[in-house]
């Protein structure tokens, strides 16, 4: 029985990341089932020892196509399972070739094709002879490839199998899109317009949830609060436009800068503010995770590119930063404590402590008051990252 593949859910969801900042995912499983479901009908098509999705990653996506990776979100076969995760230059192999050019390719010979990237090969030491590869588009954009290997039966793939094989892919670009569809419509009660971040309404919903589960088991949860610093400078000098178009950026880089921490929840709380749940993080760990995010929007360049018609890109540098503060929230060992009473007192002492950071100059990281203590005593890190009480 053949075994179909795929990432976790969780780490599926920044794949449909595309297109606008507003698409996400309706169910994590649905994503799951459907790559896999794929991967059957390809089989069906053209039964084939392995076969496997690579996907770009819209976070570090760049125009330049060769530039980018592509990742193995969904595989079956001998050995396959090892790869999903694994990153593949797009530079590189017969997928890599297809995704750049965005034109199917059939080997009936592997091992004397310029193409053919061997090392993957190697690593799972199943040994491809025949391989045919057809581009995957969401619109009219290539977002990755699919890719058979070893047809079963006579071992060599033929152009009426890749024929096929490119009915079927458009099959597939017509499934992803839909599954993107649905998935965006789903969360745009959830969503921020603007950035595609959650809103403030589902911040508090999953803070909440969150809490409860720190409670149920026991484990610290944190909170961020953010403010972007001279935010009003940009509108004013600048335009609205501009200053919308940096939160969207803003967004972006909270996203990329976050993306290996998947279970964190990024808000935008309103305006210029952002809000971060981190779960299972204590205060030492949310408070690095603070840095992480205060040392990329100090360094990036915002406004890089033009961001309409007659908006020329300004290159913001060394003007934007963030003021940051964190509280943890440790569940109690005893006595009974109402859970909005807990959540107003987080929210609270992250606020406080993103205040205190404004008002020591700005572009710092303070780390708030323990629950139910008395004046804060706030941890701050410098814009070199270190700290001082």
């Amino acid at each position: 029985m053949i075994e179909y593949n795929s990432l976790a859910p969780q780490e599926l969801a920044r794949f449909l990341d595309r297109h606008k900042a507003s698409f996400s995912l309706k169910s994590e499983v649905d994503l799951d089932v459907v790559l896999r479901e794929i991967l059957r009908k390809a089989y069906e098509f053209v039964p084939s020892e392995s076969g496997c999705i690579l996907l770009d990653d819209p976070y570090r996506k760049v125009p330049e196509r060769r530039d980018n990776d592509l990742v193995f979100i969904s595989t079956f076969g001998p050995g396959s399972r090892e790869l999903l995760g694994t990153r593949l230059s797009a530079s590189r192999g017969i997928a890599g070739r297809v995704y750049e050019t965005g034109k199917s390719y059939l080997s009936e010979d592997v091992g004397n094709d310029q193409y053919f990237f061997r090392d993957i090969a190697d690593s799972i030491g199943h040994q491809p002879f025949s391989i045919v590869c057809v581009p995957i588009y969401i619109g009219k954009n290539v977002c990755g490839v699919l890719e058979l290997i070893n047809r079963h039966g006579t071992g060599v793939f033929s152009e009426r199998d890749m024929t096929l094989l490119e009915i079927f892919a458009g099959y597939t670009s017509f499934v992803l899109q839909n599954a993107l569809d649905a998935r965006r419509a789903h969360e745009l009660a959830k969503r921020d317009d603007l950035t595609g971040l959650f809103n403030d309404r589902w911040f508090h919903v999953r803070l909440a949830e969150e809490m409860e589960t720190a409670r149920e088991t026991g484990v610290e949860c944190s909170l961020i609060f953010m403010d972007l610093d001279n935010f009003k400078f940009v509108n004013d000098q600048h335009g609205h436009l501009a200053g919308s178009q940096v939160l969207r950026e803003v967004g972006f880089l909270l996203k990329r800068t976050l993306q290996k921490i998947d279970c964190a929840v990024i808000s935008r709380y309103g305006g210029d503010e952002f809000v971060i749940i981190l779960p299972g993080h204590g205060v030492e760990a949310g408070a690095e995770v603070a840095e992480r995010v205060r040392s990329a929007i100090a360094e990036t360049v915002f406004l890089p590119n033009d961001y309409g018609f007659g908006l020329p890109a300004v290159k913001l540098k060394g003007l934007l930063s963030a003021s940051i503060g964190i509280a943890s929230y440790v569940p109690p060992k005893s006595g009974p404590v109402k859970p909005e009473h807990a959540r107003n007192d987080l929210l609270r002492r992250a606020d406080a402590a993103m205040y205190e950071a404004k008002s020591r100059g700005k572009n710092l990281v303070v780390v708030g008051a323990a629950a139910n203590a008395g004046p804060e005593t706030p941890v701050v890190s410098d814009t070199s990252g270190s700290s001082a009480r």
